[in-house]
């Protein structure tokens, strides 16, 4: 291991390399992923969406602010990597208490969630105080994201104490604290406002942890299908709504990883204002890419267990919703980085929507080749542009 005086990262190429400690890491969320895909699996509603929409940006927040976090500070000196290991654990909790955050198997689940993600946001960002001394713009920053942290984490706080409802409306309300403290830099009394401008982050670092995320989430599509078919009698078209749910896990990567990962970590890289981007491109905008993964592995599950039943509106919606949330989340992801929409992904989009009015009366294999069909279109049309 190496040891030196500061915990802060040196802006080399060499430094800048992801690291085992927080390749390491994230194994907490492969297990997150999972959690929140069989969340959804298990309550098909309207009620489990919310539930799960809900607990899916708290647990990437989590993510996210620790790949901020990594940034500046490299994981493999050892006060870095105490907190690092710290937040992992609390991030285990975290995960462990998803699918019964909103109730069910003990109402202290809901508590113990909120408790995590709080010891997780504030104690990681305590830190980050605390490495900073001596350095007032980028402590004056932290202390900012610390005092939002800490507002954000007493109402998740307050909701996981309070049942129902009333838990609904806090933890959104937290949410939106969440989610808001970047777009407004932050404002603090005392303190002020933060500027992008100060938000020196390592564009091609973190463009690469966003991209191994991604690789989470298609990870966890491509275990669920293999999970579901080896537990479920075989059939041939099973086996073929096998080879549809792959492709279509190939044709994502192919989208995304083609060329469009190399541009954005080459495009961040070379930004006069990484921090600006960092937070548009890939904190935001990236989170409806990772979800459209996470519902389309959910719908490769239904496909395989019943390829050639009804379609439901809940296969429906995770089936074509999943594939058409991904683009849309991809063709914004492409205009933070360019400012040009992307026609052919906002167009794909629609088609799969619009498919949604007769897709009752085709059955689930029809539907996920369609999507597979659609979202492989897109990226040879990438790749021809």
């Amino acid at each position: 291991m190496t040891i030196n005086a500061t915990p802060l990262r040196e802006r080399t190429r060499e430094q800048d390399r992801v690291t085992f400690t927080e390749l390491f890491f994230d194994l907490v969320y492969v297990f997150a992923v999972t959690q929140l895909s069989h969340l959804l699996l298990s309550n098909l509603s309207w009620t489990g969406a919310v539930q799960t929409a809900m607990l899916l940006v708290a647990v990437w927040w989590a993510w996210q602010y620790t790949t901020w976090f990594t940034n500046f500070f490299h994981p493999d000196r050892r006060p870095v990597r105490v907190v690092l290991f710290a937040v992992m654990l609390a991030g285990l909790v975290m995960a462990a208490m998803l699918p019964d955050a909103f109730g069910g198997h003990g109402a202290d689940r809901g508590l113990a969630f909120a408790v995590a993600y709080a010891v997780i946001q504030i104690g990681r960002t305590g830190a980050a105080v605390y490495f900073f001394r001596g350095m007032p713009v980028q402590r004056a920053n932290f202390l900012r994201i610390l005092f939002w942290n800490a507002l954000a984490a007493s109402v998740w706080i307050a909701g996981g104490f309070a049942h129902g409802p009333a838990r609904y409306a806090l933890w959104l309300t937290a949410i939106v604290l969440d989610l808001a403290g970047p777009p407004l830099l932050f404002p603090t009394p005392i303190l002020g406002r933060s500027r992008t401008a100060e938000w020196d982050i390592s564009g091609t670092h973190f463009a690469e942890r966003c991209q191994l995320f991604l690789i989470i989430a298609l990870g966890e599509s491509i275990l669920v299908t293999g999970a579901t078919f080896s537990s479920l009698p075989f059939t041939w078209d099973r086996l073929l709504a096998l080879v549809i749910a792959f492709l279509g896990a190939v044709a994502f990567w192919w989208v995304y990883f083609d060329r469009n990962a190399e541009i954005g970590s080459d495009v961040i890289a070379h930004s006069t204002d990484p921090g600006a981007l960092g937070r548009n491109a890939f904190t935001y905008f990236h989170l409806p890419i990772v979800a459209g993964v996470i519902v389309s592995a959910v719908g490769d599950e239904l496909v395989i267990a019943h390829p050639l039943g009804h379609s439901s509106w809940p296969a429906i919606a995770t089936i074509l919703g999943g594939a058409a949330l991904f683009l849309a989340g991809h063709a914004l992801y492409k205009w933070a980085l360019s400012r040009q929409l992307s026609r052919v992904q906002l167009v794909a989009s629609a088609v799969l929507i619009a498919v949604m009015p007769i897709a009752p009366h085709l059955p689930p294999i029809v539907l996920a080749g369609l999507a597979t069909v659609v979202v492989a279109t897109v990226a040879i049309r990438d790749k021809r542009r």
